[in-house]
């Protein structure tokens, strides 16, 4: 049976209401959406629907992100990790599975190594680390705070955000690198992560995580660092359409010997475009 579930957590001192998806039934797996521009836990509703047949899926938005008015929360680090230990004091499984898309994934590993024996493994879907601004000028680092602040600036920061998440944006972004295929960044689709974007106070998440403030680790090795002994085992799924620069770190810790791998189709978001395929590499794990 599908339905939502209300978790009245409390992070860094403040009431954070998580909304989370619950779908199918079986042993608990906590899957964890993307971060990104338009990220919201709709874009795991086919993968916890294929896996709910077998699994109990837990599916929250993170703090900041989602289809629905946004807390003011700080957006950094931190946060992110005290959200997760929020989660799973109220939910606390244990899970047989926990599920990390993108930038969840370095996340997701540290909330295991900090919680012991509450997941039995761990599946990383295109995880990175780094956000786009720091991936594609990794020499401009200075400009990225003041880019940020600009975004988060009264009047001129929302005119900001509106020009760059326009649905012609949108849609030349999602077939740029979100997705492998392009004939499936419909008209419709791109609505509908349009309207993501206009949710009251969206500016500040991709203000935050455009400019590398969500950044769980600073360097390759540090996000490395994250994976080996102490942790459940992991699966990498990495998609053959995956942008260079990404995909050069996914191949890194694919080749890292701390984790196992393996190929699946898509881009930065194969849990949405090819959620059948992941499903089953999952299960053939």
């Amino acid at each position: 049976m599908d339905t939502t579930r209300t978790l009245d957590l409390v992070v860094g001192g403040r009431a954070l209401p998580t909304v989370c998806d619950v779908v199918g039934d079986g042993p608990e797996a906590l899957l964890l959406p993307a971060l990104s521009t338009i990220s919201a836990r709709s874009e795991m509703r086919d993968l916890a629907g294929d896996l709910g047949r077998d699994h109990r899926c837990l599916v929250p938005d993170w703090p900041g992100f989602g289809a629905r008015p946004r807390a003011r929360v700080p957006l950094e680090p931190a946060t992110f990790h005290a959200f997760l230990d929020a989660l799973l004091a109220a939910a606390p499984g244990p899970y047989a599975l926990g599920v990390a898309a993108g930038h969840a994934a370095g996340y997701l590993a540290a909330a295991a190594r900090r919680h012991p024996g509450t997941f039995a493994r761990l599946v990383l879907v295109a995880p990175t680390w780094r956000g786009p601004l720091p991936t594609a000028m990794p020499g401009r680092a200075h400009w990225f705070p003041r880019i940020r602040r600009a975004v988060e600036a009264p009047v001129v920061g929302e005119a900001l955000y509106r020009l760059n998440i326009s649905p012609p944006i949108i849609g030349r972004m999602m077939r740029a690198h979100v997705y492998a295929d392009r004939d499936r960044v419909t008209p419709a689709l791109v609505r509908a992560k349009h309207a993501i974007t206009r949710q009251r106070n969206g500016r500040f998440g991709t203000a935050a995580f455009v400019t590398g403030g969500l950044d769980p680790v600073g360097s390759r090795d540090a996000f490395l660092a994250l994976f080996g002994d102490g942790l459940p085992p992991t699966l990498v799924l990495r998609p053959d359409g995956a942008p260079r620069r990404s995909g050069a770190e996914m191949d890194a810790l694919a080749g890292s010997g701390r984790v196992a791998a393996a190929a699946i189709p898509g881009a930065l978001s194969p849990h949405e475009e090819h959620p059948a395929a992941v499903a089953a590499a999952i299960r053939g794990a």
